[in-house]
């Protein structure tokens, strides 16, 4: 592959993801390691890119963000369902264990209901260490990365991300939409981070509400049968209840309030 058809695909890259680390481009791109780092020089020196430890990143001069709808507006959005999912996400932990929670507006209602079970968790999302730091017996720890403000996480492009020897016995996660094809999201940057934690975690366990599966659109983040357990509330249609079925997912409703 010639020069220039190796830097159109890294800028092609950048323009879809913003963020390209360094191994994955060694996996890519047939070339070496010095090769590719002269690639990477050569448009940073037009302007084109910006060199960062591990990789580069778009050349942007907005603020970062992502896709999809703002915590803060997604907040009272089906609170009452919301609130009966975090409940039962919560009562599925026990005492002591490694848990990863994304960072969601239903995640984050497991937090006041995990006080007394001394877990140790790893999240992304701002909101969620802060409901949970007054509770004395939960370690929190973070990933390293950049910081959304509309969704209020920090996420990396790189897989130098501080989290490669976290272990954990569940990952709980929200999504943009639920269907057939499996978990959606809307934002490839937040599909790339997820990715790493998913990895990480022995079980996944993904809490959404019932509207989320009427409008099964986006990217797919992982097939059903990566699922071990999804969380929803009493209006999860018969059809979406028997396709989870087939698909070996186990499934707990939660009646709202």
């Amino acid at each position: 592959m010639h020069a220039a058809e190796r830097e159109q695909l890294i800028l092609q890259m950048l323009e879809e993801r913003g963020f390209i680390g360094f191994q994955e481009l060694d996996r890519r791109l047939e070339a070496s390691p010095a090769t590719l780092r002269r690639d990477l020089d050569r448009r940073a020196g037009a302007g084109q890119l910006v060199r960062v430890r591990g990789g580069a990143r778009a050349q942007r001069t907005e603020a970062p963000h992502l896709a999809g709808v703002p915590l803060h507006e997604n907040l009272a959005r089906h609170a009452r369902q919301k609130e009966a999912i975090g409940r039962a996400a919560a009562a599925l932990c026990n005492p002591g264990e490694a848990v990863i929670i994304d960072g969601g507006s239903t995640t984050l209602r497991m937090c006041p209901h995990l006080e007394d079970l001394g877990l140790q968790v790893l999240t992304n999302s701002l909101p969620i260490v802060s409901a949970l730091l007054p509770q004395p017996n939960t370690r929190i720890s973070i990933p390293g990365g950049a910081l959304f403000r509309e969704q209020n996480i920090v996420l990396s492009a790189f897989d130098e991300d501080g989290t490669g020897r976290y272990r954990a016995s569940k990952m709980f996660l929200g999504a943009a939409a639920v269907g057939r094809h499996g978990v959606m999201q809307t934002d490839t940057l937040l599909i790339q981070a997820e990715r790493r934690l998913l990895s990480r975690a022995d079980q996944i366990i993904l809490l959404v509400d019932s509207s989320k599966f009427e409008d099964p659109t986006g990217q797919v983040l992982c097939a059903l049968e990566e699922l071990s357990v999804l969380v929803t509330d009493d209006g999860v249609p018969d059809d979406c209840a028997q396709y989870l079925e087939r698909a070996g997912v186990r499934l707990v409703v939660a009646p709202a309030a």
